[in-house]
């Protein structure tokens, strides 16, 4: 098993930034890569980036630009900077585990965090 903690959620203006994180312990070494969903109120759950360990990674075309997805395989952790945030950027953002960045993408993904909210105000 592989557990996933995120961090770093909270309310910020139209235009500011925030910073995720997600630290994963367990049985990493089935991991291969890590990634970020978001679910706003009354929609569907959608990829926002995902990221493989040789640092490949893949964005929604919404956030291209705006955010980026990186990681630091010593501590097993992934964040995701989102800057010029929007206010339809408000969502719950999970991060996802799995053992491809494919799989990941396509949203077979073997682990899911808690959820960090991230409100964005306009």
């Amino acid at each position: 098993q592989v557990q996933l903690v995120e961090s770093g959620g909270g309310l910020v203006q139209a235009g500011g930034s925030l910073r995720l994180s997600c630290a994963a312990s367990g049985s990493i070494f089935s991991i291969n890569a890590m990634g970020w969903y978001r679910q706003a109120p009354g929609k569907q759950r959608e990829l926002v980036a995902a990221i493989h360990n040789d640092a490949m990674a893949h964005y929604a075309d919404s956030v291209k630009g705006r955010f980026t997805i990186s990681r630091d395989n010593a501590k097993n952790t992934v964040y995701l900077q989102m800057n010029s945030l929007k206010p339809e950027d408000t969502a719950v953002y999970y991060c996802v585990a799995g053992s491809s960045l494919f799989r990941v993408v396509i949203g077979t993904v073997d682990y899911w965090g808690q959820g960090a909210q991230v409100t964005v105000s306009s």
